[in-house]
Parts: structure tokens; sequence; C-alpha cells
């Protein structure tokens, strides 16, 4: 297998040799006269093992014209046996979340920060408002979770004309990355759905729905309202929303 660039930097920022080297240079100075004050010595060398956060695996000495250094086996020792792993703890009850709905609840963390992001940048685009009474603070977070949860709505319906996969398959360990559905990649692949309609992403498909409008058409001092001839697609989106297509200007 080959390391990728990204990869071989990782590893070097936390390979302790790199910083040991750079000890061992500043060692040398010391042990030459040409660097005698501590606070000079302790500078230089804090700037050497934060550099790579491993100063945790050094111990150091440092004196007047004096500088020694050694690794810190037994921190290292312990820290290999935990390399790669991580612990999720929580205050409930084992009989209420247990291990692997613990580590699903984790997972679903993730979804919070989506739905802010969708909140103030993606979908709704809510700007800063300042609010200086209570009532008005609650009233502002009360339509701003609303208008979120009416996107997540949207999104969830409109799942088979977009690029979401609406059939993720269940995963027997929680631990594993999740794997997109055979459906989700068809679509991916053919850009199509079973029904022939395109696939499009969310924002796309909620352009396309703005062509759907009511016109209208001044001529020879007459004025004619129409209503836009929907297109399959969009059809097929108030079909997905349980909704009625507008097709005349009452509203029927």
């Amino acid at each position: 297998m080959t390391e990728t660039p990204r990869n071989k930097v990782l590893l070097k920022k936390t390979h302790p040799e790199a910083t040991e080297e750079e000890l061992e240079k500043i060692s040398v100075q010391v042990a030459a006269g040409r660097l005698k004050d501590p606070d000079k010595i302790g500078v230089k060398v804090g700037k050497v093992i934060n550099k790579r956060k491993v100063g945790k695996h050094f111990i150091t000495d440092i004196a007047d014209g004096r500088f020694e250094f050694r690794r810190d086996e037994g921190k290292i020792a312990a820290e290999a046996e935990l390399d790669g792993i991580y612990v999720i703890r929580t205050s409930a009850a084992a009989e209420k979340l247990g291990a692997a709905e613990t580590v699903e609840a984790c997972k679903d963390l993730g979804n919070l920060e989506r739905d802010f992001w969708s909140m103030k940048a993606e979908d709704i685009d809510l700007r800063p408002i300042y609010h200086y009474l209570e009532n008005r603070v609650r009233a502002h977070v009360l339509l701003c979770m609303l208008a979120t949860y009416l996107t997540w709505h949207l999104r969830q319906a409109l799942a088979p004309l977009t690029f979401t996969d609406d059939q993720k398959p269940a995963r027997e360990d929680p631990v594993i990355p999740a794997r997109r559905s055979a459906a989700a990649t068809a679509k991916d692949i053919a850009k199509i759905t079973p029904d022939k309609l395109p696939v499009r992403g969310y924002h796309e498909l909620v352009a396309h729905l703005a062509t759907l409008t009511r016109n209208t058409v001044s001529f020879a001092g007459q004025r004619l309202e129409k209503l836009s001839a929907p297109t399959p697609e969009q059809r097929r989106v108030f079909e997905l929303l349980g909704k009625p297509i507008p097709l005349r200007l009452d509203g029927t």
C-alpha cells in the first residue's frame, strides 16, 4: 500500500523520532556553550515539543547551561495500548441505552450539526437578528426550529427524486461506516429514477419547482391570468407530498 502525501505529513507530525532529532540539536548547542540561559533553552525546547504535539512523550531537565531529555516510556506504552480506541460514556442507565444505542446516539449528533448548517447557510440562510426581549428571542428560536423541521420533512419526502439515500441498509455493528443502498448507488450512476425522471440535487429540485408559476399577461388592454403547465417532475413532487397540484386559478 502506498502512502498519500497527506498521510506522510501526519506521520511526520506525530513521530517521536523527528522531535528527538530536533531536541538533540538543542542539546548540542547547550553542550557547546552556545546556549546557556535556561529561559532561552526552555523557549526553544517548548517550540520543538509543542510543534508535533508529542511533548507528553518526553521528560526534560533544564538548568543553567544544561539540557537533558529522555523518552517517557511509561506514557508511550500506555498510549500505545489505547491507540485507535475511543470511549463513549453516558449517564443513561444500561437498560435504557445499551452499548450499541449509545454509539448510535453519539453518531446522531452529526444530524444536529447538519440541521444548524441547513438553518444558517444551506437551506434557510438566516441572517443575524438581534433581539433584546425574552419573548422575541423565544419566538425567533421557535420560528427557526419550525423552518428547519419543515425543511427536514421536505428533504425526506422528496428523497426519491434527489440523490438522498432513502433506503439505507441497517448496520449490524454501529461502529462500522454506513453504506449506501443499492437503489441510491443506481441513482448516482444512472442519474435517473425508476420512473424515468431525472435525479436532481435538493436545491436544484426546489429551483425547478419555482418554474411552476402564475402569470399575468396584458394584451390589447386585456389582462389574462394563466398557470404554467406542470412538468412530470413537478407532478411527482406533489404526489410525494400528498397534495393536489393546482391546475386552476381557484386553487382546485
